[in-house]
């Protein structure tokens, strides 16, 4: 969840250390700091909040140096503070860490028994102060960074600068991801190829149990065996237009605006020009299909939810959905038969990797739906769905969102074209319901304005409730979500048919109900589900199509018209008020909708 930049370079490296964490500001932080190596010795500057302060900080204090490392810090052993934030430095040794050291409580109290007094509340700086153990006993930087690693408990990505070793960066993985940059006598190191796209095209990235030699000029890796590793080096789009808000007040405005581009992109790779699905080069039956595992977390959850519903339906195929957090300790038995997909943006997330990898060995068949083609979860399936989302910097999901369902449902039409559940007909008209995607979606953003005014007045609420039934129960769920990740509004989601089992109990004059509604088979369910709540006095915020509206009739307090759609494509569509109104509120009551507090873009920690 942290940002890691290292840079050994030819020119001053603190404002190139600055700018590469810019660019790491989408995965969330509370504090950032770097340090340099000046004449030999380690120097830091460390700041509590946004660059910004950073920034500042080194314009009274500069730091001097050519070999320098960075940090962006998410909290998690210890306050975000100045004290605890990275780089830490023990003796002749400075590190920046991402991830968990599970067993630091035991190593600090070792390293006490060595004379070593923590200075933080951190499991960082027991690493730092390790590494410096070993290197006081005569280990050379490389033995010392072996001899600490044996000893670590837990996922981590660690970048290690020396005192007195000007042209020496040590990286390692275990767990959380690090790229290494190859430049023109150069050499980086980042969490992820975005930090570097400023600096360099030319990047490789580390595998499980890496270490990183780098100096200027090479780079030497090493297996978790200690065995050489050539590590493909891969030419990247750095794209600096991508971290520009192109006129937009903020990346998740410009995000929205993106879907109807990046759907259609999508559109493009999975239907073919003689409209066919058509699922990368997998040669899957899916008549040897038994069930289907989907494992996510967060928004990329509801997705999964959303495809259960396609898939069962369209597929007739049995599907689990599962978070992926609950799912790798409940250990829950899988057939041999079972398809598990494992769906993240980042390809990165930490618990849904873990549960991929139990996967292994017990499922026929792994795949995942990333947006990250190089990344740990694509690389270690069977098969990666690319989404084609390009960049997301917002921290609250949207565009991915959307390009995940996309594919998603492309996945279930194959299963159902596969298993002959579904006419040839019936297959080619949803196929053109998707390809009216971009046109459906551009429509429902012309509801912007509706959208912001409502969204005004949703601003002064404390408690938001949620409904949908059928496809529109996962889309409820979401947009609860929004709103809570970027409002900091208390917002929760039921299925409307569960309303008279409890959530009716909350229903009075003071609480806003978004019913998410399109004119579908259960349509009249869920009216009668809002006549309910109209009875009680609550106020309904309806979204729903044209003949929706009418048949609603009198009593709501809002209502937002959609585009009519074929009802199997409607959560992708109704993705978007969900999404605009979470933003829109957000605007109204002036919070970061960007970096929300204490949430990162990239959960790559337990």
């Amino acid at each position: 969840m942290c940002g890691i930049v290292g840079v050994l370079g030819t020119h001053e490296v603190a404002p190139v250390l600055v700018d590469a964490l810019k660019r790491l500001e989408y995965r969330g932080y509370d504090s950032a700091g770097i340090a340099t190596l000046n004449e030999g010795k380690l120097v830091r500057r460390r700041a509590l909040g946004k660059l910004i302060e950073l920034s500042d900080l080194l314009v009274h204090e500069p730091l001097i140096g050519k070999s320098g490392i960075g940090h962006t810090r998410w909290a998690t052993h210890g306050e975000p503070s100045v004290q605890n934030a990275h780089p830490h430095i023990s003796g002749r040794v400075s590190v920046v860490h991402n991830g968990i050291i599970e067993n630091f409580q035991e190593l600090r109290t070792e390293l006490q028994g060595y004379g070593y007094a923590p200075t933080t509340q951190t499991d960082t700086e027991t690493v730092s102060m390790l590494a410096n153990y070993y290197l006081s006993q005569g280990a050379t930087p490389l033995q010392s960074v072996r001899n600490t690693l044996a000893k670590l408990t837990g996922a981590f990505g660690l970048c290690f600068l020396f005192e007195g070793e000007e042209d020496l960066m040590i990286a390692a993985r275990r767990g959380s991801p690090l790229a290494i940059g190859y430049g023109d006598g150069e050499t980086y190191v980042g969490s992820d190829a975005i930090a570097l796209a400023a600096m360099t095209d030319k990047i490789s990235y580390l595998e499980e149990g890496d270490v990183a030699v780098l100096t200027r000029s090479q780079v030497s890796i090493e297996d978790k065996e200690g065995r050489q590793a050539n590590r493909e080096i891969r030419t990247i789009r750095g794209g600096n237009g991508l971290f520009e808000k192109d006129g937009y007040t903020h990346f998740m405005e410009k995000e929205i605006y993106e879907q109807p581009s990046v759907i259609a992109y999508t559109l493009q790779k999975y239907i073919s020009d003689k409209c066919q699905i058509s699922l990368s080069n997998t040669s899957l039956d899916f008549l040897s299909i038994e069930r289907i595992t989907l494992v996510a977390c967060g928004t990329a959850f509801y997705a999964c939810m959303t495809a259960k519903y396609w898939l069962e339906k369209l597929a007739r195929i049995p599907v689990d959905v599962d978070v992926a957090s609950e799912f790798r300790y409940r250990a829950p038995p899988l057939s041999e038969n079972t398809l598990a997909v494992f769906v993240s943006q980042s390809g990165e997330t930490a618990d849904t990797l873990a549960a991929l990898r139990y996967c292994r060995g017990k499922a026929a068949h792994i795949w995942s739906i990333t947006n990250v083609a190089e990344s740990s979860i694509a690389r270690e399936s069977d098969e990666d769905l690319p989404i084609y989302a390009g960049i997301e910097i917002g921290v609250a999901s949207t565009k991915a969102f959307t390009c995940q369902l996309t594919v998603l449902l492309s996945l279930a039409l194959k299963a159902a074209s596969d298993r002959n559940q579904v006419k040839d007909h019936e297959i080619q008209e949803i196929l053109s319901a998707m390809q009216s995607l971009p046109t459906l979606i551009n429509l429902a953003l012309d509801q912007k304005d509706s959208l912001r005014l409502a969204a005004n007045e949703l601003a002064h609420a404390s408690n938001i409730l949620f409904l949908g039934r059928g496809l529109m129960f996962p889309l409820a769920l979401e947009g609860a979500l929004k709103l809570k990740e970027i409002s900091y509004i208390h917002a929760e989601a039921y299925a409307a048919g569960e309303l008279k089992h409890g959530p009716i109990a909350l229903i009075d004059e003071t609480i806003p109900i978004v019913v998410m509604a399109p004119q579908d088979r259960l349509f009249d369910k869920t009216l009668s589900n809002v006549q309910e709540v109209m009875a009680r006095k609550g106020r309904i915020l309806m979204i729903t199509d044209p003949k929706g509206v009418n048949a609603a009739g009198q009593g709501l307090w809002k209502a937002i018209e959609m585009p009519h759609c074929h009802e199997i494509i409607s959560p992708i569509i109704y993705a978007i008020p969900a999404q605009m109104l979470a933003y829109y509120t957000a605007v109204a009551k002036g919070t970061d909708v960007d970096q929300p507090r204490n949430l990162a873009k990239s959960v790559t920690v337990e």
